[in-house]
């Protein structure tokens, strides 16, 4: 069986969404303290593609996807923050995975799809938690991780991508309570754009390669 890897490749945030993301983390983590901080291994990120690749292909990989950045319009991705948002997980009952969800300018969808051609060639599929970083505290790969990654392309993209940040774990009581709440929008653009090795969750945990875009 070929060896994978499961990779997501995604826009660092300037300082403004990354004040924003923290602040969030704060907050969540005194409803459920056992949920992961935003952390060097739990970045701050707006997701563009996630899929399994080869891992013998790696360098391919990085190959392509700086390529597409070469040709992409860099300066007209922009993102606008507009409020936040969970999603219920099947493995954690009761508590949500919590995210600011956040509106991508057409070019940011565009940079998207020729990713995805770019990457059709080292794509790989049904990938298991080999394919993740795990470790002692986070010895799992759940079940719905799994499926979002293999899925991501079409179910995540194109006219169905929702970009967002995730910002951590709370209770779902708790997460209708935030989202009540009243949300100023905020504009926000790329620091960079790297390919990280996926955990749990979807968190982005050891960057494989990095561009930067100021």
């Amino acid at each position: 069986m070929t060896e994978l890897t499961a990779i997501d490749i995604l826009i660092l945030p300037d300082d403004t969404m990354i004040t924003h993301a923290k602040e969030w983390n704060a907050r969540v983590r005194k409803k459920l303290a056992s949920g992961f901080a935003l952390d060097s291994s739990h970045t701050p990120h707006i997701t563009l593609l996630q899929r399994y690749v080869h891992t013998a292909h790696l360098e391919d990989v990085y190959r392509v996807v700086g390529e597409a950045l070469t040709a992409a319009p860099v300066a007209t991705l922009e993102f606008t923050g507009v409020k936040l948002a969970h999603m219920e997980m099947a493995a954690t009952p009761g508590v949500g995975l919590a995210g600011l969800l956040v509106q991508a300018s057409p070019a940011v969808i565009d940079l998207q799809s020729a990713l995805i051609t770019a990457l059709e060639l080292y794509t790989g599929s049904d990938g298991t938690a080999a394919a993740y970083v795990t470790s002692e505290a986070e010895p799992d790969i759940n079940a719905d991780t799994l499926h979002y990654v293999e899925s991501y392309v079409p179910v995540h993209s194109g006219e169905h991508y929702m970009a967002h940040v995730t910002v951590g774990q709370a209770p779902l009581e708790d997460l209708t309570t935030f989202e009540a709440d009243p949300f100023p929008p905020f504009v926000f653009h790329p620091a960079g754009v790297a390919i990280f090795h996926l955990g749990d969750n979807g968190t982005a945990r050891t960057e494989l390669h990095s561009w930067s875009l100021s």
